[in-house]
C-alpha cells in the first residue's frame, strides 16, 4: 500500500490539473470568461465535495469529472449570456437548485451576488449549505422549502433581480414558481431542453398573466453535448397577482392554461 501512494498522488494531481485546465479553456472560449486561480480552486473543491457526497447520497445522476465540468459547471455558467455585459445582477434566487446549480457557480463568478438557493429535498439543501460553508461564501441563504411557500413569503416575493431554474418543471409550472420572486424590472432565466421554443410559445398567455414578457431565447452549445439546449429569458414587466403561486403542489398538478 505504501508503494502505491506516490502513484495515487500523481494520478490525483494530474486529474486536478486536467479538470482545471479544461474548465478554464471552455469558459474562455464559450463565455469569454477568464477564471482566476482562486475561482478555479473553488470549482475544483466544489467538484470534490460533489463526488464525495454522491458516494453517500444520490445527489445527481452525473458523477464523472467531465460530466460535472460540462453539464453542471459550464452549463450553469451559460446563464451569464442572459445578463447585460458589465451589469451583472445584485441578487438572484435559484429555485429547485438541487446540488447548487446554477446558483453556486454563478456566485463563484460574481462574489458580490446576494444569492438564495431553494431546494425542498433536505439532503440536497444540506449539501448546498455544506458547500457554502466549505467555500466560505458570504451572502448566501439556503432554504429547504417549497417554491410555492417562498413565493408567498414577503421576505422573498418580488425581492430579486433574477430568478433562475434548470428544467425542474414544465414551463407553465416553472413561471408560476419564478415570476412572483422577481421585482418589476428584473428577469427570469430558465435553462430548458429542445422543446423550449414550442413550450415558450404555448405559455405566452400564462407568462403575461403572471407579469412576464419574453425577452429572448438563446440557443446554447456545450462540448460533447448533442441535445439542444436553450436559455429562455423573461422580463418582469408587471406585478404578479397575489393569488400566485398557488398553494403547495397545485402548480404542478394543475398547470395554468391559456
Amino acid at each position: 500500500m505504501v508503494q502505491n501512494k506516490p502513484y495515487t498522488f500523481y494520478r490525483e494531481r494530474s486529474s486536478i490539473i486536467l479538470f482545471v485546465e479544461t474548465l478554464a479553456e471552455n469558459t474562455r472560449q464559450i463565455l469569454g470568461l477568464q477564471l482566476t486561480p482562486e475561482q478555479l480552486a473553488a470549482f475544483e473543491r466544489y467538484k470534490k465535495e460533489l463526488i464525495d457526497w454522491n458516494n453517500r447520497f444520490n445527489l445527481t445522476a452525473i458523477r464523472d469529472e467531465s460530466g460535472i465540468e460540462i453539464k453542471h459547471f459550464l452549463d450553469s455558467l451559460t446563464c451569464i449570456l442572459a445578463f447585460e455585459p458589465g451589469n451583472p445582477p445584485r441578487s438572484l434566487i435559484d429555485v429547485g437548485t438541487g446540488a447548487g446549480f446554477p446558483g453556486i457557480p454563478l456566485k463563484l463568478i460574481y462574489p458580490h451576488l446576494r444569492l438564495t438557493l431553494v431546494e425542498s429535498i433536505q439532503k440536497k439543501a444540506g449539501f448546498c449549505q455544506h458547500v457554502v460553508e466549505t467555500l466560505g461564501l458570504r451572502q448566501v441563504t439556503v432554504l429547504a422549502e417549497r417554491a410555492e411557500e417562498v413565493g408567498q413569503d414577503s421576505k422573498h416575493r418580488e425581492a430579486y433581480d433574477v430568478a433562475t431554474a434548470r428544467a425542474v418543471a414544465p414551463m407553465p409550472t416553472l413561471v408560476e414558481y419564478l415570476l412572483p420572486l422577481v421585482r418589476v424590472g428584473g428577469m427570469v432565466v430558465m435553462q430548458k431542453g429542445e422543446n423550449a421554443p414550442a413550450e415558450t410559445q404555448q405559455s405566452e398567455k400564462v407568462i403575461a398573466r403572471l407579469g412576464g414578457r419574453l425577452r429572448k431565447i438563446i440557443p446554447i452549445s456545450l462540448p460533447l453535448v448533442v441535445e439542444d439546449r436553450y436559455l429562455v429569458v423573461l422580463d418582469k414587466v408587471a406585478q404578479t397577482p397575489s393569488a400566485y403561486p398557488r398553494r403547495t403542489g397545485v402548480p404542478a398538478k394543475q398547470p395554468l392554461l391559456d
